[in-house]
């Protein structure tokens, strides 16, 4: 067999095997002819059987032989193959969310008899024709018998008929299986008031209907004398906690486990028991130790409705609340020496938790075993729940408080290995400084378990989320220096180091800041945590030892670290401009964004450090094109600036091969856009050479406007400049030599052509490179624009 889901009118199918080919019509809801498609065997073309239920399927009266009455037992019951088109029910789960039912159509080729035919596709007439003829009412099929198909499709009419003619308490009886499944209000209530379902069947539907929430289902099914307390074996599905298998439970039950709000609301106006036993947990307790054991589902010790409403506790508290609305007395009751609250934290549920305790739910009570007590903080801390921990300090509960065995909830959490927790509980304030009966200390079980190997990183990992040491004895741990030294303090020790300004800065006996420590033991973290707190940098030893004398003796990659913390600590503002040379490091390393920061801050492009080299040279060393095209227009870095050496930014360029032409061809783009834009005293020649030559002072502005004087035959726009006078400049010059001449001519847009000449070929080539470089940036913002 093949079956196919479809949705709303229309459905495709996935290509069929080699084997199997269906071709599938258009269906329309309103012709019921239409909306099967018969595919008969090829040997059963002319078989009797075959045409019947096709004809009964089609709904075609006229088709059906008037004689079929007539006809042998065999063809009237007989089995015809076809595709027929019928409901179906998915069941869709989600999280603490009610179970949802969606009602699909799909598409099944099987054999059926035209009587089940008809009764699917909802022939009265044809129904009518067929059982006056003797058609079996009770033979069994593949998809149940023709009541079940009338109950599917919801055919109340053609049910009632098949009643009329005999149908028996299995027919009946799959029949409603089917339409409380479906949400079939009147074919239940119909069945029911037939008398001919058991008892046993109709707890199964009230169970099935209550599972998938169909309230009119159960209050048709509970007004014709179910009992609401009724029990019958159903398959059972949660997400959380998982849960597929087969039970034997009541409405009530399989209600809050599919979490149907309005079903329970109805089960429990109708009289539901509360007190009876459940076993659907999954959760064991051992009586002496009081340890918890998870033995899976429907194995756990049994309980009442209010604890299973808690391990399956539905996101709106609706269904928690009715119950203990109806039995308030629940909230308090215990199993084994726990409570309600107890539960929804070992099903760690923090939902459930927040409701508890809203409603009233204490977390003062104390678990007690033969063996020890303890409270639910201590269960929590154990399960390490971040979110329950949080609302049970909410509400109110004892950081601190001690089992009987004298262990806090810190200790709980350590021993246990719940990192998150240990970090919660120190976020609230849990006391570091407390002792067991046994002498044991929350810093001596984290030492011993897996996930914090030393203290140090008991307290990276608290730190780093915010957390605050609390030590009511300080001579047992003193956090500050500790954690500076040990370098493992993480991104958030700023708690407590910005909790003490002269702490911060306090030296040791060597004269050692915390700072310093930082970068002693190379522990780039705590550095970053004291810098961005506001320690002193400029700090030096009695023996005159300063914070960069010791990164200077740091490796390159340890070195560049601590560098950069020094950077972000600039570009935060937390350091002085003269305490480090934030821009030369960020040109340095090519980092634009911040160079571009530091620059509106107010650094100087142009300070040489005490190498002597300047932002600009750092850039250019490292072949950082677009830093340097930040640092000339922008930061107005110099190119002439000389380091010890008597090195330029330009003669770098050109000496590194890690700049290569490009970084050179940058630096002359800018030297020569500024050459020209700032103007130089040039001889202009007038009349194409053939007249005097004379001194102006020529400059070129952004508009691409050339200009020697006032007038309007002095400002000219140009098209281009050529580094060589024109053919007739040379003719009436008279001039032999011109490798030795500095000339160079502009054309304007109006046809001019104007020489002048340079004080050397090197500003020559200055003025050349830079009229074409603003003519050909013009143009393209022209064109961008």
């Amino acid at each position: 067999m093949r079956e196919i889901s479809l949705f709303n009118s229309n459905f495709q199918t996935s290509k069929p095997s080699s084997r199997t080919r269906i071709n599938f019509p258009q269906f329309q809801m309103t012709k019921s002819a239409n909306r099967h498609k018969v595919t008969p065997r090829a040997d059963e073309e002319a078989s009797p059987s075959q045409q019947l239920v096709e004809a009964a399927l089609r709904g075609d009266l006229e088709a059906i032989p008037a004689d079929v009455s007539s006809r042998s037992y065999s063809d009237l019951n007989g089995l015809g193959m076809v595709c027929l088109r019928m409901r179906s029910s998915e069941v869709i789960l989600k999280e603490d969310a009610p179970l949802r039912v969606r009602t699909e159509w799909t598409v099944l080729k099987t054999e059926v008899t035209a009587l089940f035919a008809a009764a699917h596709a909802g022939h009265r007439e044809v129904v009518r024709r067929l059982l006056d003829a003797g058609a079996d009412v009770n033979r069994k099929l593949f998809k149940g018998y023709a009541t079940t198909a009338a109950a599917r499709e919801g055919h109340v009419d053609i049910l009632n008929m098949l009643l009329e003619y005999g149908a028996s308490q299995d027919a009946c009886e799959d029949a409603l299986i089917e339409a409380t499944s479906l949400d079939e209000t009147k074919v239940v209530q119909l069945l029911i008031s037939s008398e001919m379902v058991g008892p046993m069947t109709l707890a199964h539907a009230a169970v099935i209907a209550s599972s998938r929430g169909f309230v009119d289902v159960i209050t048709a099914l509970l007004e014709n004398g179910v009992d609401v307390n009724c029990m019958s074996r159903v398959l059972l599905r949660s997400v959380k906690p998982a849960l597929h298998v087969n039970v034997d439970c009541t409405p009530l039950v399989a209600a809050i486990v599919s979490r149907q709000v309005s079903a329970v609301k109805c089960l429990l106006e109708a009289g539901a028991n509360l007190e009876l036993p459940i076993k659907v947990g999954a959760w064991s307790w051992d009586t002496l130790t009081g340890e918890e054991v998870r033995v899976g589902a429907c194995l756990g010790e049994p309980y009442n409705a209010a604890w299973c409403a808690v391990e399956y506790y539905e996101l709106t508290g609706q269904i928690l609340t009715l119950i203990l609305k109806q039995s308030p007395i629940l909230l308090g009751s215990t199993l084994l020496g726990r409570t309600l609250l107890t539960h929804a934290i070992l099903c760690q549920n923090p939902s459930a938790v927040s409701f508890l305790l809203g409603i009233g739910a204490t977390a003062k009570f104390p678990i007690k075993t033969p063996r020890r007590e303890f409270f639910p903080i201590h269960l929590a801390s154990r399960l390490g729940n971040v979110d329950i921990l949080r609302s049970l300090v909410l509400h109110g509960t004892d950081i601190n408080v001690r089992t009987s065995l004298g262990d806090t909830p810190l200790m709980e959490s350590a021993r246990a290995g719940t990192v998150d927790a240990f970090i919660e509980l120190l976020k609230s304030g849990a006391d570091l400084g407390l002792a067991n009966t046994l002498g044991e200390t929350a810093i001596g079980l984290a030492d011993l378990t897996a996930f914090v190997p030393s203290v140090s990183n008991v307290m990276t990992k608290v730190l780093e989320v915010g957390g605050r040491i609390n030590s009511s004895d300080s001579s047992i741990f003193s956090p500050l220096h500790h954690m500076v030294r040990h370098g493992q303090a993480g991104p958030l020790q700023t708690t407590i180091l910005s909790s003490s300004t002269e702490e911060l800065n306090r030296p040791d006996a060597l004269g050692i800041t915390p700072v310093m420590a930082a970068a002693i033991y190379s522990q780039a973290e705590s550095f970053r945590l004291l810098v961005m707190a506001g320690a002193d940098i400029k700090a030096t030893t009695p023996q005159g030892e300063s914070l960069f004398s010791f990164i200077k003796k740091m490796d390159s990659t340890t070195r560049d670290c601590f560098e950069k913390i020094l950077l972000q600590a600039a570009l935060a503002n937390l350091i002085v401009q003269d305490s480090f040379s934030a821009l030369h490091y960020a040109a340095k390393k090519g980092d634009n964004a911040s160079v571009i920061q530091l620059l509106k801050m107010g650094y100087d492009s142009n300070l040489l450090d005490e190498e002597g080299y300047s932002p600009l040279m750092y850039a250019v060393m490292e072949g950082n094109y677009e830093t340097c095209k930040i640092l000339l227009p922008r930061g107005k870095a110099k190119c002439d600036l000389k380091n010890e050496g008597g090195e330029t930014a330009l003669s770098l360029s050109r000496k590194l091969d890690k700049s290569n032409k490009v970084m050179e061809e940058i630096l002359l783009d800018h030297i020569a856009r500024c050459h020209v834009m700032q103007g130089e005293e040039l001889f202009k020649y007038t009349r194409d050479g053939s007249g005097s030559r004379h001194a102006k002072v020529l400059r070129m502005s952004k508009s691409c406007v050339l200009n020697w004087g006032k007038g309007r035959r002095r400002n000219v726009r140009c098209k281009e400049a050529i580094a060589s006078p024109g053919s007739g400049f040379w003719k009436n010059r008279r001039i032999k030599d011109e490798g030795k001449m500095a000339i160079f001519r502009v054309l304007t847009l109006n046809g001019r052509e104007v020489h002048f000449e340079a004080s050397s070929l090197s500003h020559l080539e200055l003025w050349v490179r830079g009229i074409n470089l603003i003519l050909r940036e013009n143009t393209l913002s022209g064109d961008s624009k």
